[in-house]
């Protein structure tokens, strides 16, 4: 009898807090509205995409009246893509790898060291996220210059100023990132990594970065979209040969005319690593940016 009393009130007590009716109603309604709002312009992308030119420049219709996959051959040759693609690969993985070794190597110090300047030293690194980036432009451009001029080494037009100009911007929330993460790993594992014979550079490689794995996902898929999406510095700071995709895409609009079918299968097509990325990664990527949330 006892026991059936106790699945009685433990079965009561969901129901009890159940959601009302009328708000799980609302959250669909809102969810729904919220994904049509989402997905209508990559519907719009995709149906554009398989249109002829001339259809494009049409008012637009949803269901088109004929498809062709044409674009998506075209856009390899219009422009050179596919250099843009490997400029865009190499300096988002470059960017990424050094931001995120770095980073790793600062918040470290900063999570398990106490040493004088430590509080300016965050303060300092997150405050340089206040300023927008359109200040930092012209101050670059001009010591990539002036260092090419004096020493020889082509900062500008390059891809390793392009590399250590996304290094500065993506660094600052990496190492803050990380040094919320690494607060929340308890401080036993590296006394533990000590106590076994490791070193401190050792404890780091072999426990730490281990269990701030997800953490360190997160900085990196971070580091990575902003890199791959940047416009404004890859459009100054890049030639002919070194520019990216988010400038390349630029190149499907002439004097006389705008392939948008084109643009369209493009803008597409260098989606897909993103996407795939972020499909992959996305438990990790929660995992780290709301692990050091909550302690």
């Amino acid at each position: 009898m006892p026991s059936h009393s106790k699945r009685g009130t433990a079965a009561a007590v969901p129901s009890a807090m159940a959601a009302p009716a009328s708000f799980r109603w609302t959250r669909r309604v809102l969810l729904t509205l919220l994904a049509v709002f989402t997905l209508a312009p990559v519907l719009v992308m995709i149906t554009s995409s398989l249109k002829p030119l001339r259809d494009v420049q049409q008012p637009f219709r949803w269901i088109p009246s004929g498809f062709t996959i044409r674009p998506y051959i075209d856009i390899w040759h219009t422009v050179p893509l596919g250099r843009y693609f490997i400029n865009s690969l190499v300096v988002s993985i470059s960017s990424t790898v050094l931001s995120v070794v770095v980073a790793i190597l600062a918040s470290y110090a900063v999570s398990r060291y106490r040493f004088a300047g430590r509080r300016v030293f965050t303060t300092t690194v997150l405050s340089t996220q206040m300023f927008p980036g359109i200040l930092f432009l012209l101050p670059l451009f001009l010591l990539f210059v002036n260092i090419g001029q004096s020493t020889g080494l082509n900062l500008y037009g390059s891809r390793t100023g392009l590399i250590l100009t996304y290094l500065t911007f993506s660094l600052p929330f990496s190492i803050w990132m990380l040094v919320g993460y690494l607060d929340s790993i308890p401080r036993d594992l590296d006394e533990a990594a000590l106590v076994d014979g490791c070193g401190p550079v050792r404890a780091l490689i072999q426990v730490i970065v281990p269990a701030a794995r997800p953490g360190i996902i997160a900085v990196s898929v971070y580091s990575f979209m902003t890199a791959w999406g940047e416009v404004l510095f890859a459009s100054v700071l890049t030639n002919e040969d070194t520019r990216t995709l988010a400038v390349g895409l630029q190149g499907y609009a002439t004097q006389t005319d705008v392939y948008w079918n084109q643009v369209m299968a493009a803008s597409l097509v260098v989606s897909v690593p993103v996407v795939a990325g972020f499909l992959l990664l996305q438990r990790y990527l929660v995992a780290g940016l709301t692990a050091g949330a909550v302690k």
